[in-house]
């Protein structure tokens, strides 16, 4: 059997007044919104980027530029469904993924395991296979300062 490991990172400015998404839920506590063409759902972006990598499949910009107006404040999970598409297209299941998002505000554990349920149909995993840490960046840098938001991921995809 052929499997691969893709990272993903990505990051983006908080901004006030902003909705902030996560995991394909909007969080309501959130005193910041994530600052992006699209949502600006940076664990979802993370985890296209994990997957595309796997597969040698570029990066999601390639895949959805930020200079496009087809994705222009588009809901992330459209990207992640088609990401999953891709990659089954080219004839890889994925294994599991395992995240980790450094944020300060809000508390990202009580969300969870809503955030596993929206994220594994999309890419035809169980929950089981969808790992979400947080942690805060201990007022350190542009996360300590909340100033923005960046989440990390790696994928195992498998020849199906």
């Amino acid at each position: 059997m052929k499997i691969r490991v893709g990272m993903g990172f990505d990051v983006h400015e908080l901004e006030s007044g902003r909705n902030f998404y996560l995991g394909g839920l909007q969080l309501p506590d959130a005193p910041k919104g994530a600052v992006g063409h699209s949502d600006a759902d940076v664990l979802i972006h993370a985890i296209c980027d994990a997957l595309l990598g796997a597969a040698n499949l570029r990066d999601i910009g390639f895949h959805f530029a930020n200079t496009d107006n087809r994705w222009k404040g588009m809901d992330s999970k459209f990207f992640l469904k088609e990401v999953t598409r891709l990659l089954e297209e080219k004839g890889w299941q994925i294994g599991n993924v395992d995240c980790t998002i450094c944020l300060e505000k809000p508390k990202v554990n009580p969300h969870v395991e809503e955030m596993k349920k929206i994220l594994a149909p999309l890419m035809n995993i169980t929950e089981d296979d969808v790992s979400i840490k947080a942690t805060t960046n201990e007022k350190l840098g542009y996360v300590g300062r909340e100033e923005g938001v960046c989440a990390y991921a790696v994928a195992l995809i498998q020849k199906a």
